[in-house]
């Protein structure tokens, strides 16, 4: 849960900036998206996978690169 308090003499616009910065950083934003829609289990894992994939596929790119 997010809390904010409205600090003395703070603008509306103020406030409303502050609290987007909040949300975003807690990663609520984020998390209300993921979960709009039921994703299956093996959705979750699968896309975990490719992921996972394309990470090391670039971590290998990169290691590649320095030698």
């Amino acid at each position: 849960m997010i809390r904010m308090q409205v600090r003395d003499r703070e603008t509306i616009q103020e406030a409303v900036r502050r609290f987007r910065k909040l949300v975003e950083r807690s990663g609520l934003k984020k998390e209300m998206r993921r979960r709009q829609y039921y994703e299956k289990p093996s959705e979750i894992k699968r896309r975990n996978h490719i992921r996972a994939e394309r990470r090391l596929a670039r971590e290998r790119r990169l290691a590649a690169g320095r030698r």
